[in-house]
């Protein structure tokens, strides 16, 4: 089952990166997602490692969707748009828009939602192994203090997009827009903290 579930974006942004637009971020790995399924209360959370099989394979297709929709494309691993990095605390991602993308309209949209801190939220689309061929992908563990809540702690997932949205899980996640002047040497920055 392909599972989508809206996380927080930690220093999303849209800055210029060789004149041509980027969106930058960090999917946050042991944070909490709360989800609500018929009545029943759970916690998700996505280990660090998790996504390594999909990232470790230099032929798999990674792409950054605007909301879910691969008819909405903004970045992807395979054309090189699209930079993924893995660490103990986040995937990092930066996806750099190619020159003439940023007129197609919902890349444009993306851009200015992003750089106006409406889209500032993140959401992995990715799929469990079975458990016949990875037994401990997922476990689910009682809430420390609340046994009535349970944890779904993802060890290891099939990442195949990264979508930007705009109602992140967590009220915390921040986006801001740079403006980045570069000449031989950045001359200058301007940043500006949205809300």
């Amino acid at each position: 089952m392909e599972t989508r579930t809206i996380w927080a974006a930690s220093d999303l942004e849209v800055r210029q990166q060789g004149g041509l637009p980027a969106i930058v971020g960090k999917f946050p790995y042991l944070a909490l997602a709360v989800l609500a399924d018929r009545g029943t209360v759970r916690k998700e959370t996505i280990a660090p490692g998790a996504f390594e099989f999909s990232l470790s394979d230099a032929t798999r297709e990674i792409n950054l969707l605007f909301g879910h929709s691969f008819d909405k494309p903004l970045a992807s691993k395979k054309s090189k748009t699209l930079e993924l990095a893995d660490s103990e605390t986040a995937l990092e991602f930066r996806a750099v828009i190619p020159a003439g993308a940023e007129k197609v309209s919902h890349v444009a949209d993306a851009l200015a939602l992003v750089g106006a801190g409406l889209v500032k939220g993140v959401s992995p689309g990715f799929r469990v192994p079975p458990k016949d061929v990875v037994p401990n992908a997922e476990e689910l563990v009682p809430e420390e203090g609340n046994p009535g809540v349970m944890i779904r702690r993802l060890n290891h997932l099939v990442l195949y997009e990264l979508s930007l949205v705009t109602r992140p899980a967590y009220e915390e996640s921040a986006a801001e827009l740079r403006d980045m002047i570069r000449a031989n040497n950045c001359t200058g920055e301007h940043r500006v903290l949205l809300p």
